[in-house]
């Protein structure tokens, strides 16, 4: 069993230094690097960035959705507050890789739907009836990313 297979944290550490090495122009046995699973760890990297930046966007749809739904009054502020907060983290997410920025729009389509049916079933679990067809409701970036709130009329 490699140590890729073994232990992923000590196989990583070594890659690094090799790597390090490798880079300073040090001469390597070849046979050191490991480059394919080296290879299939940075495609994760992306791979993760891409999927933590659309579990945030997903959660501020999903509270913007109990927002504009919900008949109740509380627990409001706290919906607004997790709003807030995936806001920010989606805001680091798109600092440190800017690249990711132009799939935003296509993110918040994606995730739409299934925002749309995670605040269906905690509504239902809270016996509310929606105050608005939730298939109807359609958010843009400037809403998700942005300050707007919907109003509670």
């Amino acid at each position: 069993m490699s140590d890729y297979e073994g232990d992923i944290f000590a196989w990583s550490q070594r890659q690094a230094v090799l790597l390090r090495q490798l880079a300073a122009g040090e001469r390597l046995n070849d046979g050191e690097l490991d480059w394919p699973n080296i290879a299939e760890e940075i495609e994760s990297v992306g791979r993760s960035e891409r999927a933590a930046l659309a579990s945030h966007i997903a959660n501020a749809i999903e509270h913007l959705i109990k927002l504009q739904a919900s008949p109740a009054i509380e627990p409001r502020g706290v919906w607004q507050e997790t709003i807030i907060r995936a806001r920010a983290e989606i805001e680091r997410l798109l600092e440190d890789s800017p690249s990711m920025r132009p799939a935003v729009g296509a993110t918040i389509a994606r995730e739409l739907p299934r925002a749309r049916r995670l605040a269906a079933v905690a509504l239902r679990l809270h016996g509310e009836q929606p105050r608005v067809d939730l298939e109807a409701i359609n958010y843009g970036e400037q809403q998700v990313l942005g300050e707007w709130f919907p109003s509670a009329d």
